[in-house]
């Protein structure tokens, strides 16, 4: 028999639900199958988790409490906090685990990039349960962090030549301690009257494609799985399908990532259409990599809704058995 996990109330074992001495936010126990009193007689619902959210200590509206509170009032049992290029809100949102009954798991993510003869691919990182004095991802996490304030700059300079937009009023935008980055440009852009939301500013003069977009420093996507492998981390790409956001991998650099550690795929994104889901899932297995599922969420910031999607328990498992912390509980 297998060890459990610890997944939010439930323990999950490889073929069935054990009992626990107590449940969580009124979860109900229903009757299996098996005989009275084995483990396959009783079971509860699963766990739902949420792996992708960002607080303000990057660029979503919430504080890191703030995160796990919508979790809860989610119903969320389990939920990462993953802001770009940092851990500062992983203190606040641990000391919210026991008054919100919300499980965390420590987490960031990296934009790194792809070379190809056609040009480079942004491909976002996420990193679960690693290191976070670790040297190396320290370093890329700074030199990100520096160049995106260099690049935030120049694309306001760029941004105030046509829009009644000034750095005071994009540093305004920016939580305390958060680098500023695209989406609060995007912010002061609505406040400014310019754009209705981040989505029309993404879309419109934020756009890769626009005179006012500048690129940042992104490190090599090998090298980045490879630094949150060394960091005890679980790398999981995330929105890997996401067409609609620039170009996206092929299968045979996906194959050449999970070669090179790469341990899953976010599978069920809100960016990532029927098609989409069902090949990379299929993608996912044959290549061995976990399948996730996760909202991305933003607060206000996004239209993604806290849980929309969510990643199965035993998923979960298998991250925490790689990663080097521990899954933080009520």
């Amino acid at each position: 028999m297998s060890l459990p996990s610890r997944v939010g109330a439930a323990r999950v074992w490889s073929g069935s639900v054990r009992e626990c001495p107590t449940s969580h936010r009124g979860r109900s126990w229903i009757a299996g199958a098996g005989p009275p009193g084995s483990l396959d007689s009783v079971i509860v619902t699963p766990p739902r988790i949420d792996l992708h959210t960002h607080s303000r200590a990057s660029d979503g509206t919430d504080s890191p409490r703030g995160v796990l509170e919508a979790a809860a009032a989610a119903g969320l049992d389990v939920v990462a906090l993953t802001d770009h290029d940092t851990t500062a809100g992983w203190a606040e949102a641990a000391e919210a685990v026991a008054a919100t009954g919300v499980a965390l798991v420590r987490g960031t993510e990296i934009s790194t990039r792809v070379r190809t003869e056609a040009g480079g691919i942004s491909v976002h990182l996420l990193s679960y349960l690693h290191d976070p004095d670790d040297a190396v991802l320290r370093a890329e996490w700074d030199r990100t962090r520096t160049d995106r304030l260099t690049r935030a700059r120049r694309m306001t300079d760029l941004l105030a030549e046509d829009f009644p937009v000034t750095w005071d009023d994009v540093v305004a935008q920016t939580g305390d301690g958060a680098t500023v980055g695209r989406p609060h440009l995007a912010d002061a852009l609505v406040a400014a009257g310019v754009v209705a939301s981040r989505d029309e500013a993404f879309a419109t003069v934020l756009h890769p494609g626009a005179r006012y977009y500048v690129p940042h420093y992104a490190p090599d996507t090998t090298d980045a799985v490879r630094a949150e492998l060394g960091a005890g981390g679980v790398p999981v790409m995330a929105h890997p399908g996401a067409g609609a956001r620039g170009r996206t991998v092929s299968d045979a650099t996906i194959a050449d990532l999970a070669a090179a550690g790469l341990a899953g795929l976010e599978v069920d994104h809100r960016d990532h259409d029927d098609e989409a889901r069902a090949r990379l899932r299929g993608l996912a297995a044959g290549l061995g990599l976990l399948a996730t599922g996760s909202s991305d969420y933003h607060g206000t910031g996004k239209l993604n809704r806290i849980g929309e999607h969510t990643t199965a328990p035993a998923v979960l498992a298998q991250i925490e058995e790689r990663g080097r912390l521990d899954v933080i509980r009520p």
